[in-house]
């Protein structure tokens, strides 16, 4: 069992330092379309939306470093070419019982494998994670699902057309 699932709960999710830092991966295949993991509250499927991989920082490694695992844990691709921090958010969001404040930031990474097989998920991603989808930018800006960052389709628009910023983009805080 890989050590991301064996730790309690509390630990993965919870921090006494201020806000879970998070390190998320913008990944665009060769035809620029954008992966998205599909999920939902454990008890409600129902109530759902897409997000980018990512997840907390584990003990000293670094936001590179989470950025990687969590890709591979969460959709098994490991072949990728990690990039600059695109975007920096802080988010806070009711979820699997508890409220979540989060310290985000995006990487872009580029990969040409595209099939995803998520076999480190924790358990409760296990009960909240439905599967992965690979986005065109046209696909995301006519979507009605929830998507998060919620200006994901204009974000990636403008870093298709002007490629990544100099330095990392501030965005809106988030609380949901």
């Amino acid at each position: 069992m890989p050590a991301e699932t064996s730790r309690p709960a509390e630990e993965a999710y919870e921090s006494e330092d201020g806000p879970r830092r998070v390190a998320r991966v913008v990944l665009l295949d060769p035809e620029d379309r954008i992966l998205l993991l599909h999920g939902h509250e454990p008890e409600d499927p129902a109530d759902d939306w897409w997000f980018t991989p990512g997840g907390g920082l584990e003990g000293t490694e670094t936001r590179e470093e989470a950025a990687l695992r969590e890709l591979a844990e969460e959709t098994g691709i490991t072949e990728v070419e990690l990039g600059p921090v695109l975007w920096r958010r802080r988010c806070s969001f009711p979820f699997a019982g508890r409220r979540w404040d989060q310290d985000e930031w995006y990487y872009l990474a580029r990969t040409a494998q595209t099939a995803t097989e998520a076999t480190g998920l924790t358990e409760l991603e296990r009960r909240s994670v439905a599967g992965a989808r690979w986005w065109t930018c046209q696909e995301l800006t006519r979507a009605h699902e929830t998507v998060y960052p919620t200006r994901l389709a204009e974000l990636l628009r403008t870093l298709l057309v002007e490629g990544p910023p100099a330095r990392p983009v501030t965005l809106d805080t988030e609380i949901v």
